[in-house]
């Protein structure tokens, strides 16, 4: 078990950690992705249900 521990802390030393600048960059792209695809499927189906609604009437 000391072994298992061990290695993995040699692992985690290996990683290269994003900086911050990096971290903001990724968050924002996260971010402003999120908010297109609401926008985008909040208008579809705000379309969809204006088409039922002249269809149905």
């Amino acid at each position: 078990m000391f072994r298992f521990f061990k290695s993995v802390g040699q692992e985690m030393h290996k990683i290269v950690w994003p900086t911050a600048k990096e971290n903001r960059r990724d968050t924002s792209v996260v971010l402003s992705i999120t908010v297109f695809f609401i926008l985008f499927f909040a208008l579809f189906d705000w379309l969809i249900q204006m088409g039922m609604l002249a269809f149905v009437g």
